[in-house]
């Protein structure tokens, strides 16, 4: 047997094994990586200088400031004043609860960037609220998690930050921009499906929209989303980039739940940074592991002959589009998010941009987008194994009220993967008026 081709079987199939027997997926990618590089007779001295160089980039700090500032901002009471502020939006609506929740996880996903924080910060309070009000505890459970997903796309996340340094000379202020209405979308599309579950079994409406309580929600709700506009409008701007417009967030939000909020004090400020740490320590080993993971990838054209042999199916690019796309949902049943696209993207986005003439910031979106409906899914959805708990009901149960809304996030993937501008109409608007964006971000952040 070639030595190449028994190295790849011995990295990919080692790497199953240690999944399918529930390793930690930090250490399924670095025992991985170790065998591969010992059946190809290379030293493992270079596996430390792979592991520091993985997690020495400047754009990769960003992300355990966006971590650090999407938990400041749950601990501060921030759920609260968001929930209000859509309630004031969309609570007159047939069903309002429900629309309360996915316009609250729109808001929410802004500024924590994590699904499972949008699940346990608003799910611990809207599940309860809707059942009290006469709502199907598995319906209540299923519109949190998967409006939670809206929190993926919409910026700041960090697992945009992680996907723009992999795939590499990516815009990370594009993408931001290029989540919002891919985000916006996916909330427009899961509130039509809770309208048409609440009309059908009759669930209750809410106060009439008043402009006035709107107007007040909204000032009272303005220092937490300043904290978006901030990192948004700075890093587009050009203001500073998005390390330092992160780093800046966390000093915001810090600042923001002490003293404006005060929904945490100084203790709970240490228990956050506490928590805090124990993500970052799990984000960062299993970016400097996939660096090694992905060394051997580039070493063997791992990527090279995966392209060749998606290609070799077809040449269809609507049919290659659907079988990167069953691909990435096959991946998220089976493992988290950060890895998928640690480990997918060196793979995967050739055959995206060659084959199937997808941007690059598109893909990006699908990818995140795909993981998302991974994070819903057994066996190892844990957003579903979060609201699972928070509501306290069986898994199976929320699984099969969330059905309905499995499709329409698949709606909304599908319009992301084959119409373009969904994800890149605002980037564009924004490159043509760069100048002007630049300018007002200057004097706004001067």
């Amino acid at each position: 047997m070639d030595p190449n081709t028994l190295a790849i079987i011995v990295l990919l199939g080692s790497f199953a094994l240690m999944i399918f027997l529930r390793f930690p997926i930090a250490y399924a990618v670095g025992l991985s990586s170790v065998l591969c590089l010992l059946t190809m007779g290379n030293s493992l001295n270079a596996i430390c200088r792979l592991m520091v160089k993985g997690i020495s980039s400047f754009p990769l700090m960003a992300v355990p400031f966006f971590i650090t500032m999407g938990v400041l901002m749950g601990k501060g009471g921030i759920s609260d004043k968001l929930i209000a502020l859509a309630n004031a939006c969309v609570g007159w609506m047939r069903g309002g609860l429900a629309m309360v929740n996915i316009v609250a996880s729109y808001f929410f996903g802004g500024i924590s960037g994590s699904a499972a924080a949008d699940t346990a910060s608003i799910g611990s309070i809207m599940i309860p609220m809707m059942v009290d009000q006469g709502y199907d505890a598995d319906f209540s459970t299923a519109v949190t998690i998967t409006s939670s997903c809206e929190g993926l796309l919409v910026p700041p996340s960090h697992n945009m930050v992680i996907y723009a340094t992999t795939a590499g000379g990516i815009s990370v202020g594009s993408l931001f921009l290029a989540g919002y209405l891919p985000g916006a979308l996916l909330a427009g599309s899961l509130m039509v499906g809770s309208y048409i579950i609440s009309v059908k079994r009759n669930y209750p409406k809410g106060e009439p929209f008043h402009i006035i309580n709107f107007l007040k929600q909204l000032w009272i709700s303005i220092w937490a989303l300043l904290a978006i506009i901030i990192v948004v409008v700075g890093v587009v701007g050009g203001a500073f980039t998005a390390t330092e417009s992160a780093a800046i967030a966390v000093i915001y939000s810090l600042i923001v739940s002490v003293f404006v909020y005060k929904g945490v004090n100084w203790k709970g400020v240490w228990k956050a940074l506490d928590e805090c740490v124990n993500t970052l320590a799990i984000v960062m080993i299993l970016i400097a592991t996939s660096a090694v993971f992905g060394d051997c990838l580039t070493k063997l054209h791992v990527p090279d002959l995966a392209a060749q042999a998606i290609v070799g199916i077809t040449d269809n690019k609507i049919i290659l589009i659907l079988l990167l796309n069953v691909i990435l949902l096959v991946l998220g049943m089976i493992m988290d998010m950060a890895p998928i696209i640690l480990i997918a993207t060196p793979i995967l986005l050739p055959v995206a941009t060659q084959y199937c003439e997808l941007d690059p910031i598109q893909f990006g979106i699908m990818v995140v987008l795909n993981c998302g409906i991974g994070l819903l899914t057994p066996p190892v959805g844990a957003v579903l194994f979060i609201g699972s708990a928070v509501a306290k009901r069986p898994m199976e149960k929320v699984v099969k009220a969330t059905l309905p809304f499995y499709l329409c996030m698949v709606i909304t993937l599908l319009l992301v993967s084959y119409w373009q501008d969904v994800s890149l109409i605002i980037p564009k608007i924004f490159d043509d008026y760069k100048p002007v964006v630049a300018g007002l971000a200057s004097i706004l952040l001067r």
